[in-house]
């Protein structure tokens, strides 16, 4: 479980990034991105993945929203464990984290694994 130094509220306020800006990551499934500033492979998720993202079917279950490593966090996230690697994608139920992914890869490695994540949460069939 997270420690009492803010990981299990996670963050004395809420992040001011656009992503924030629809719907809360406590309501609903999301796909938080934890990424940090200058880490290649969050750009090259950015650029390969990113533009397509929302439009698609993937996107369309599981809207991203950004957070930094070393925060501010969004209040009210449960996680197991503060990521230590970007980027990492956190698959979110209502705030809680069901599961995640480490790492990027590529555009289609990231697609079946995250396909792979939805499917294990009940979200996706076939």
């Amino acid at each position: 479980m997270i420690g009492r130094r803010g990981f299990l509220a996670l963050g004395a306020g809420l992040i001011a990034a656009p992503a924030f800006a629809g719907a809360p990551l406590s309501r609903g499934v999301r796909l938080l991105m934890v990424v940090s500033r200058g880490c290649p492979f969050c750009a090259a998720w950015r650029r390969e993945v990113g533009p397509g993202y929302a439009s698609s079917t993937l996107g369309r279950i599981a809207p991203v929203a950004e957070v930094d490593l070393d925060g501010p966090w969004p209040d009210g996230l449960v996680i197991g464990a503060r990521p230590d690697r970007t980027p990492t994608f956190i698959l979110l139920r209502d705030g809680q984290e069901i599961d995640r992914l480490i790492g990027y890869d590529g555009p289609d490695s990231f697609r079946l694994a995250l396909r792979g994540l939805l499917r294990s949460a009940g979200l996706l069939r076939g």
